[in-house]
């Protein structure tokens, strides 16, 4: 299948069954970009990191890096470039597009029956799950560099000082001026720390 549509339908699938926002596709994006082969564990770490630290929505960024970034066939590399790009992007977003253009021609009446807040209320938990899952297997991977069970074990210490300096800033500034610290000054203080542990030691 070529790489630009093989794109297209991998990123439709992965914005029709995505529940939860960004951080609950990121397991359905890792099982199928792994899957096929286009990322290793460590360069979609990267993306994720990247992703979350650039502005937009990280479903919509992770679209656009992977569909830009490559795909490997087993003639080599395949660079998706910007049409890889632009079609991973809106793939992604076009079942969402759709469903809420309907939803909001129907909102009025929808939200009445029993049978759509049921479905709302069975839908949040296992959100919540998919977040929650999604976090553990990022901190595994990190910190403990346990990818898959049956891989190996290699503890990162590393990550775990920064991210240790970086909940001791959160803290320090949430006692100090009792409310919580811009995300995107956390960030900030991670790229130095990063490029000190990383780079330098």
């Amino acid at each position: 299948m070529p790489l630009l549509l093989d794109l297209f339908l991998t990123f439709l699938k992965i914005g029709a069954i995505s529940f939860g926002g960004g951080y609950g596709m990121i397991s359905v994006l890792k099982d199928e970009v792994l899957k096929k082969g286009w990322l290793t564990y460590h360069e979609l770490m990267n993306f994720i990191a990247v992703s979350e630290s650039t502005p937009g929505p990280i479903a919509i960024n992770m679209a656009t890096f992977i569909g830009y970034f490559k795909g490997y066939s087993l003639f080599g590399t395949v660079l998706g470039g910007f049409l890889g790009a632009l079609i991973a992007t809106c793939a992604v977003v076009l079942p969402a597009f759709i469903i809420m253009l309907i939803i909001v021609s129907l909102i009025k009446n929808l939200l009445k029956f029993k049978g759509v807040q049921a479905f709302l209320s069975g839908v949040r938990p296992v959100v919540i799950g998919l977040i929650i899952a999604t976090g553990l297997s990022m901190i595994l991977a990190v910190i403990f560099g346990i990818t898959k069970i049956s891989g190996g074990f290699s503890f990162d210490f590393k990550s775990l000082i920064i991210i240790t300096i970086i909940f001791i800033v959160w803290l320090t500034y949430k006692l100090i001026k009792k409310k919580n610290i811009s995300p995107i000054l956390l960030i900030v203080i991670s790229a130095p720390l990063g490029i000190v542990f990383y780079g330098l030691l």
